[in-house]
């Protein structure tokens, strides 16, 4: 039996990265920011920040698939911050858990003006 894997077809795709072309691309995309806040109906939540947070803040969550969400607050919240959000359903009050993965102040014109920040959630 042999252990020799054959090349992969990927293996003859070689990037050069000095070409001036693929460098012009970069340098147009360097300052991009995806934010994942497209394509989803925004629902009020409310944020407590800490376990054993009592006090809500209003939020809204812009984005939810699987274990993640993305929040805009008007607030700034540190990476790593544990939160419970709750928010209500049709069957009623529903509470997830999570932590925060990242977040930064808006780049968005409409968050600019309304001082939102966005926060990456990862749920328990």
């Amino acid at each position: 039996m042999s252990f020799h894997k054959p090349p992969s077809k990927w293996d003859a795709n070689q990037v050069n990265w000095s070409d001036p072309e693929l460098k012009a691309l970069l340098d147009r995309s360097e300052n991009w920011t995806l934010d994942n806040r497209s394509g989803f109906e925004a629902q009020r939540v409310d944020v407590h920040i800490g376990w054993g947070a009592s006090g809500g803040r209003p939020a809204l969550l812009v984005w939810e698939r699987g274990q993640a969400m993305v929040l805009e607050t008007q607030f700034p919240i540190a990476k790593d911050e544990k939160l419970r959000i709750d928010r209500v359903t049709a069957t009623g009050l529903r509470s997830v858990w999570g932590v925060v993965a990242d977040g930064r102040k808006g780049t968005r014109a409409d968050d600019e003006e309304n001082n939102i920040y966005v926060h990456w959630v990862h749920t328990q």
